[in-house]
């Protein structure tokens, strides 16, 4: 179970997009903490799929496509953010410190919350692991697994990308960089709505 959830952390999407911006805009501290903000939105969408939830998001087509729609909505407007950015790296860097602690703890766990696909990859995972006769310890273990290793995955590109020789070329093309995340986000709410 584990190496599927390691190989469904580091899939690229949305989830890989907002980490990267967030630490981008604010350093090492905000994409850690985009990290753990999305790996307890992992949690959560593992319990609820180890609980039987996910089934019914499955089985009421309405309520998955509320889902995902609103999902594309919040990379819509994330997207949007981005290519409104108008903020050098100096400036971005003092504007940062003032929001830091709400922003990334908002996008890490949006992104993975409003994110029907995860509990379509925790029915497909779970099926294989969860016996019926599971206690709720079990189904806790399980889920806590896949969001630590979740968290661990975006922390390890966060601590990664903001080492000072790539973070400061980075950030020398933040504006670039802004816009290109951007026009990811928006492409990837087109196809989370289709």
């Amino acid at each position: 179970m584990s190496a599927i959830c390691i190989l469904g952390a580091m899939s690229p999407g949305p989830s890989l997009a907002v980490v990267v911006q967030n630490t981008l805009a604010g350093g090492r501290a905000q994409g850690v903490v985009t990290a753990l903000s999305h790996g307890v939105g992992i949690i959560i969408w593992a319990l609820l799929t180890a609980g039987g939830i996910g089934l019914l998001i499955t089985q009421q087509p309405a309520l998955f496509d509320g889902m995902r729609y609103g999902g594309a909505i919040l990379l819509v407007y994330l997207g949007i953010r981005s290519l409104r950015s108008t903020a050098s790296a100096a400036e971005a860097l003092h504007t940062v410190a003032a929001a830091a602690h709400a922003t990334p703890v908002r996008d890490g766990f949006a992104i993975a919350i409003t994110n029907p696909k995860i509990a379509l990859f925790f029915l497909a995972l779970f099926s294989q692991f969860v016996r019926p006769e599971a206690g709720m310890g079990e189904k806790m273990i399980m889920a806590l697994t896949a969001g630590v290793i979740d968290a661990l995955w975006y922390a390890l590109v966060a601590l990664a990308l903001s080492h000072s020789a790539i973070l400061d070329r980075l950030r020398a093309r933040a504006r670039m960089l802004d816009r290109l995340f951007g026009l990811i986000l928006i492409a990837l709410a087109v196809r989370v709505a289709l």
